[in-house]
């Protein structure tokens, strides 16, 4: 949340390792949202209606200038009830200490609910007299997500219907509700309501790790209803806000700057997929500003402009002609820690593969047409993270298809070839489908920020996003390089800006 001029971030830790368990609510201030300074944690076990762990919840800040903190506790019977927390010292500028009124906890299951899948309270909004929450949670495979209002803030009830459900999704989870405008890309107040403003909720599925959204209309009075748009898939099958290592995100509204900020957390597995759970180590991907598509038919993501202040020593290639099978090396920058934005011209499309109307699954996909698979037109892209003769490299490339209406872009970030190191490392071939029309301009643009393990990918300005997490062993600091690259038949022209990337002066020390 940002409160009188400082950001706090609050995120799930455990103190004593890198492992699920032991969970509390640190926190670290900011005054730029990129340097951090750590403080002590802000809500730990203490209480009956805590006492076994202290879950991800919300801050809400309200119009008297008081944040709230919601948040899930683990009661005695390991059942989740949702629970709030106030300010000690609000002339504290950096809030270090949080109470917990006796009054808690201020909502728990009722019988027909499942007190063990119960978890998560969103921000809090306000329309008319009644401000709404919403909580996380299952019945059987279909995904809940309860709608709570009260009067005065201490107070809920449950409302009669849930604000949305979905049939065989799993578990919701870190569900979040927040309005977006229809023009301009400027963020709105939660509670904003009104005729030229769209409704989003996220949910983080359970069972697939990943995070969905759907865009619609909120309609809060009578009953509360929200209400998909027709375009929109809402399952397994919809958009994602990164089609790679991300989960349980949350936006707020930032008023210093009028935006709406996305932060994720990109967790960091030496094992399956499935069990990532219950490892939860992890690191958070960097700040995003989020909008609304002036298309209405998905939300861009752009890292914050803040980060930019960490740029260093810059290096550019003009007009830089890529044939089939050619990569030539980005030099000047430190290629393990960079910011680098190209924009790729395609001088001719009719060379571009035929689609196959079967390739659903964009991962599949990727993982059939890899980077060294020759295409017509492309793959072309970044080799991220590369040693020098590519024993290892982290290739974040398009490929495009010709569809029956317009061209299928495809945006990959492959971490299959990232590392050497063989046991039990997870190395998906991550992708999305790009929705970009190619007939008039014949460009497209990548960013990617690379920090190490992590590479975050922005694809066409934000329309699909990719982070992935690799662990190279030859590709590190001095040792790591970066290519731009072309393995389709149609020669490609790149136009490259590459920065170095300093580390930020406090990171949360």
């Amino acid at each position: 949340m940002y409160y009188n001029g400082i950001y706090h971030l609050f995120y799930q830790y455990n103190p004593k390792g890198a492992i699920w368990g032991n969970i509390v609510w640190a926190h670290s201030v900011s005054k730029d949202l990129v340097n951090w300074e750590a403080l002590e944690p802000a809500i730990y076990p203490s209480k009956p209606f805590d006492i076994n762990g202290c879950w991800s919840g919300s801050a809400t800040v309200l119009p008297n200038n008081v944040p709230v903190i919601f948040y899930t506790g683990i009661d005695p019977n390991q059942y989740q009830v949702q629970n709030y927390a106030v300010p000690a010292n609000l002339s504290d500028p950096y809030l270090r200490e949080w109470i917990k009124p006796d009054n808690n906890p201020i909502v728990v299951a009722d019988k027909t609910m499942n007190k063990t899948a119960f978890r998560d309270p969103t921000t809090a909004w306000k329309v008319g007299g009644h401000w709404r929450m919403l909580v996380a949670s299952r019945r059987k495979l279909r995904g809940m997500a309860y709608l709570y209002r009260s009067r005065d803030f201490k107070t809920w009830v449950k409302a009669k219907h849930p604000l949305h459900s979905v049939a065989n999704t799993g578990m919701f989870e870190c569900a979040d509700f927040f309005p977006v405008s229809l023009s301009g890309d400027n963020g709105l107040d939660t509670s904003a309501v009104g005729p030229n403003v769209k409704h989003v909720l996220k949910v983080s599925l359970d069972l697939t790790r990943y995070e969905y959204y759907t865009i619609g209309s909120y309609i809060p009075e009578p009953r509360d209803k929200y209400l998909v748009d027709k375009s929109f898939v809402d399952g397994w099958g919809g958009l994602r806000y990164d089609y790679g290592n991300y989960y349980a995100s949350k936006t707020f509204f930032d008023p210093s700057k009028n935006r709406r900020v996305l932060w994720g957390w990109s967790n960091e597995s030496d094992t399956a997929q499935d069990d990532v759970h219950k490892g939860w180590a992890g690191v958070q991907t960097i700040p995003r500003k989020l909008w609304l598509d002036p298309s209405g038919k998905q939300l861009l993501q752009w890292p914050i402009e803040e980060i930019e202040t960490l740029r260093g020593q810059k290096v550019q290639l003009s007009n830089q002609q890529l044939k089939l099978g050619e990569h030539v090396e980005v030099k000047g920058i430190t290629a393990a820690q960079a910011d680098v934005d190209v924009t790729f011209t395609i001088p001719n499309l009719e060379k571009a593969e035929p689609f196959d109307p079967s390739w659903t699954n964009a991962q599949d996909l990727c993982g059939l047409k890899g980077s060294t698979v020759q295409g017509g037109v492309g793959p072309f892209g970044l080799l991220t993270l590369a040693s020098e003769n590519l024993e290892e490299y982290t290739p974040v490339f398009f490929r495009i298809f010709k569809g029956q209406d317009k061209q299928v872009v495809l945006l990959c970030s492959d971490a299959s070839s990232s590392s050497l190191r063989k046991d039990g490392l997870y190395r998906p071939s991550f992708a999305g489908f790009v929705d970009v029309d190619l007939a008039d301009k014949k460009k497209i643009s990548l960013r990617s920020l690379i920090d190490h393990s992590v590479v975050e990918s922005f694809g066409v300005g934000g329309k699909t996003c990719i982070t992935s997490r690799v662990y190279p062993t030859l590709a590190v600091f001095g040792n790591a390089h970066l290519f731009v690259f072309n393995n389709g038949t149609e020669t490609i022209t790149a136009d490259v800006e590459g920065w170095s990337m300093a580390k930020p002066s406090k990171m949360n020390n």
